[in-house]
């Protein structure tokens, strides 16, 4: 296996709810050739605060720009919420591909967030490939409307 060091840093973490999910795709994004870190929890039975785990991956976002983050919890709309406090994050609850691709497209979303409790593995796995593979579309009014919101 070889990392493709074009792709972006991809940071994952979790609450303890999302741990399975997240393992499966560290080990998953790691084989496809993604330079993958993993920022807690891997715990499954002490719980821990998602707008804690959310804080470390902006932290670690605000120094990395070009960075991406995928934050998973049960429902994922509480990771969605915790990181969009943070200016310079993105997030958007997905559930489908095509959703990633389109969040990413229009609203240059920089971290995905996903549902422990309701998405399949696999499923997760291609939204997570379809967020990091997909473009912003960098035309004039995108640009714009992301500005106002940073």
């Amino acid at each position: 296996m070889t990392t493709n060091t074009s792709k972006a840093t991809v940071y994952i973490a979790s609450d303890h709810r999302g741990v399975g999910l997240k393992l499966y795709l560290y080990e998953m994004l790691m084989a496809d050739g993604y330079t993958v870190v993993n920022l807690g929890t891997d715990d499954l039975t002490t719980p821990v605060d998602f707008p804690d785990i959310a804080a470390i991956l902006a932290e670690k976002m605000q120094d990395n720009p070009d960075s991406r983050g995928i934050l998973i919890c049960g429902t994922g709309a509480g990771m969605e919420i915790a990181a969009n406090r943070y200016r310079h994050l993105r997030a958007s609850r997905v559930e489908r591909p095509e959703q990633a691709r389109d969040d990413r497209f229009h609203d240059d979303i920089n971290v995905l967030a996903l549902a422990a409790d309701d998405i399949d593995i696999e499923i997760a796995f291609l939204c997570a490939q379809t967020f990091l593979e997909s473009p912003f579309d960098k035309c004039e009014k995108r640009i714009r409307r992301i500005e106002k919101i940073s």
